[in-house]
């Protein structure tokens, strides 16, 4: 997934550009409105993480350029402004997710998955592979060597949500709200239990779930 952080804030910037490399992203990123607005109508972004108030180009402006354009980049609005007529503004001209200063880097965390598992859909790779598991998005399946497996509603999100972000690993919070939505929290336990149900249901056709506890940290779908 390739993204463009347009934010003048130098130290924010950096630290998203660290963030996000590090959990395998593709980061490019400027200061600049009138650079970020070229580079977005230039470069094959994915997403695009936009601060609204910028030098030379706002963020409003390269919004409606973008939106204006062939870009099917999806745009991350990441901005000061609180109030709840900036946020209604900025999503009605087409921001796909807004979020406000200051937020957690785990909450951007899963906002950018939750929007990469959108473009999935819209770019219509409808299977996601990890081992010998199969998951279908569109029939909402898990199959292990074409074996299907019946997961309740729950079981399916959490799976969908770590199968999305294959070799990565994620904490509780971004399963969570994955899974039970941004005003509810699934606990610890709860997630336990819905893994460990999965793997029983995949053990009894002879497979192991390629999913992993990385104690203290979170759990990664992993085929390693």
């Amino acid at each position: 997934m390739k993204i463009l952080v347009i934010e003048d804030s130098e130290p924010l910037r950096r630290s998203l550009d660290v963030g996000l490399n590090n959990l395998g992203f593709t980061v490019d990123g400027t200061g600049d409105g009138s650079q970020g607005l070229s580079m977005a109508l230039c470069g094959d972004y994915d997403l695009i993480i936009l601060d609204l108030m910028l030098p030379s180009v706002d963020g409003m402006s390269i919004l409606k350029a973008l939106r204006s354009s062939s870009s099917q980049a999806r745009v991350l609005i990441l901005s000061a402004r609180s109030e709840a007529q900036d946020k209604i503004n900025g999503l009605m001209k087409g921001a796909d997710d807004y979020l406000t200063k200051p937020f957690s880097f785990e909450e951007l965390h899963a906002r950018v998955l939750a929007l990469s598992r959108r473009g999935q859909l819209q770019n219509q790779q409808n299977t996601l592979c990890v081992g010998e598991c199969v998951l279908d998005l569109s029939l909402k399946t898990l199959h292990y060597q074409q074996h299907p497996i019946n997961l309740t509603r729950n079981e399916y999100k959490i799976i969908e949500c770590l199968f999305s972000a294959k070799e990565r690993v994620l904490g509780l919070e971004m399963i969570s709200e994955a899974v039970a939505g941004q005003f509810d929290m699934l606990s610890k336990n709860a997630l336990e239990a819905h893994i460990s149900a999965i793997r029983k249901k995949v053990r009894l056709l002879g497979g192991e779930l390629p999913i992993k506890n990385k104690r203290g940290f979170g759990y990664v779908a992993s085929q390693n």
